[in-house]
C-alpha cells in the first residue's frame, strides 16, 4: 500500500480513486489507516465480503489473502483484473497507471 500511497496524486489526476480493502476487523482497520496516514479509501473486510464478491482467494501457507487489483469504471464495470500468487505479485503503479490513460483515452475517443 506504500506504491499506492506515494503516487496517489497521479491516479487521482486520472479521475480514478483508489480503495484498498482488507481482512483486518474495523477498530485495527483504522488504526493502521491512520498510523500510516493513508490518504484514499480503505474498507475494513473482516467477514470476506468484497473478498469473496470479487473472487479474492485466501492461502493460509502463503500468508494469508492474496492480493487482488481491479480497475472498475463509474459505470461499475470491471475493466481489469490480476489475481497475485503470492504477498508479492502485485503490478506495479505504473502499470496501472498507463492502463487508466489507455481506458480514458478509449472515453475520449
Amino acid at each position: 500500500m506504500a506504491q499506492l500511497r506515494r503516487d496517489y496524486a497521479e491516479f487521482v489526476e486520472r479521475d480514478a480513486e483508489v480503495m484498498a480493502v482488507g481482512p483486518e476487523d474495523h477498530d485495527s482497520f483504522r488504526q493502521w489507516w491512520e498510523e500510516h496516514e493513508m490518504p484514499f479509501v480503505g474498507l475494513a473486510d473482516p467477514d470476506h465480503v468484497a473478498a469473496d464478491l470479487y473472487g479474492q482467494e485466501t492461502h493460509r501457507l502463503k500468508g494469508g489473502r492474496m492480493p487482488a487489483q481491479f480497475i472498475i469504471d463509474k459505470q461499475g464495470r470491471v475493466r481489469y483484473q490480476h489475481y497475485g500468487n503470492s504477498m508479492a505479485d502485485i503490478p506495479p503503479n505504473g502499470e496501472m497507471l498507463q492502463l487508466l490513460d489507455t481506458l480514458n483515452d478509449e472515453k475520449d475517443n
